[in-house]
């Protein structure tokens, strides 16, 4: 997520890509996630934060997941030999996390939400965007339901994988929430860090890649966003490939570390899914019509337009449409003139993809979200708003006025739902129609 230092009240949604985003010289601010509800001091609840044990930096417990299996995650440093890096030196490299049904009892420590090199580049960020003290918040300390490198749990068969592409300027950890609950409820999701985007991007070896000030000297907006999605949908072919290796088993970790016990075996390579956060949404369409592994797709209010303001700058999976299921969540759409629901009803790229389409495909609207309520600062922004104090305005301007918790859970239940039914073959009510228990979510189609 990339922060502008002007006040959020100023910010556009046509700024906000993939988070609150900047234009000009910006600072990156990186995601975050954070359950709401009580927010007290000390551990044992659902969601909150918590006094670090070395200081008085905030800590953030996300909420647990709900499914039947502990959850594992392990990285993978991926090294794409002979793509040259279109923003910096040598081959383009990736750094990527798959999370996992574990064995029971398993031990390791906590996977971390973001490594502590990672963490330090966009604390500073963050710092000055939320004008806190630097180190008031431990972004590298986050609680996340998750060991790392935990065994696989046994007797597992080959499970759906799901990746994961986060916004514009993003990280991979921005739906560690989601991301946990799928891996509970039985899938391999794999998030997808882009590299020289990402405000910060932390190597095994210690090296942290910080965004590339060449992106930002793209001055049309279409162009940069163009250029970006074609290295994200290269990335996602990559990734998928080397998914393949693994599968056969074979170790594509750029230093051959070890992986957990049974991660290969646990690979489906035959039922696979993508979901997306705004830009990252983008990539999942882009990339599903490029690349026929993709059975199924969920875009979070991502634009399907190099320029989301210019109805006449469609991207090619808007023309095309899509054979294969699709799901669309959004919140509101900023043209030009006016803003709209984000729907198809209303969206010029959401509606040509809508009527060039021949697969199954649902839109989700919800009226009191916003563009961040798709990622875990919709939960991990009420948090700190309870320990910290806050730019006025940043919160309703990111997120809207809808109950974190609730939205939260929904958005976790519809994309766990939607994958149940176009990756398993498992028929799900909660696809069929408004449900009282999830009141935020209107069906638009």
């Amino acid at each position: 997520m990339r922060f502008m230092t002007s006040a959020a009240s100023r910010l556009s949604r046509r700024q906000l890509i993939g988070g609150l985003a900047a234009t000009g010289a910006a600072v990156a601010l990186g995601s975050a996630s954070l359950a709401s509800g009580a927010v007290t001091p000390g551990k044992g609840r659902k969601g909150g934060t918590e006094q670090a044990r070395d200081g008085d930096a905030v800590r953030v417990e996300l909420p647990a997941p709900t499914g039947r299996h502990p959850v594992g995650m392990t990285e993978l440093h991926l090294v794409d030999q002979g793509r040259k890096e279109r923003w910096g030196p040598g081959d383009r490299e990736l750094m990527v996390s798959v999370w996992y049904p574990a064995r029971q009892g398993a031990d390791g420590a906590s996977a971390p939400y973001m490594r502590a090199g990672a963490a330090a580049a966009f604390g500073a960020g963050a710092a000055r965007i939320l004008r806190i003290e630097p180190g008031a918040v431990d972004w590298a300390g986050f609680t996340t339901h998750a060991r790392e490198g935990a065994d696989v749990a046994p007797g597992l068969r080959p499970r759906p994988v799901v990746l994961y592409s986060p916004g514009m300027y993003n990280e991979r950890t921005l739906d560690t929430d989601a991301v946990a609950e799928l891996a509970s409820r039985g899938y391999v999701v794999v998030t997808v860090d882009p590299t020289y985007e990402a405000h910060a991007v932390e190597f095994p070896d210690g090296r942290v890649v910080e965004a590339s000030s060449e992106i930002g000297k793209i001055e049309s907006v279409a162009e940069r966003n163009k250029t970006v999605l074609e290295v994200r949908v290269a990335d996602v072919r990559f990734v998928l490939d080397r998914l393949e290796a693994l599968a056969r088993g074979d170790n594509p970790d750029a230093g051959r570390r070890r992986l957990p016990g049974g991660l290969g075996a646990a690979l489906d390579m035959g039922r696979v899914g993508m979901f997306g956060h705004s830009l990252g949404g983008m990539t999942t369409a882009e990339a599903m019509r490029l690349d026929r592994r993709i059975r199924a797709g969920v875009d979070l209010d991502g634009p399907l337009g190099y320029d989301w303001a210019d109805p006449d700058l469609l991207l090619p999976v808007a023309h095309s449409g899509l054979d294969r299921p699709f799901l669309l969540m959004g919140a509101w759409l900023d043209t030009k003139s006016e803003r709209l629901p984000h729907t198809h009803e209303h969206s010029p790229s959401w509606r040509a993809l809508w009527q060039n389409s021949t697969g199954w495909k649902r839109d989700l609207w919800t009226r009191t979200a916003e563009h961040n309520s798709f990622t875990d600062y919709e939960i991990v922004l009420p948090a700190l708003a309870e320990r910290l104090t806050l730019p006025e305005g940043l919160r309703k301007q990111m997120i809207g006025t809808v109950d974190p918790a609730r939205f939260s859970a929904s958005r976790r239940a519809y994309l766990t739902a939607f994958f149940d039914r176009h990756l398993r073959g498992l028929h799900r009510p909660l696809l069929d129609g408004p449900s009282p228990r999830h009141p935020d979510v209107a069906f638009i189609g």
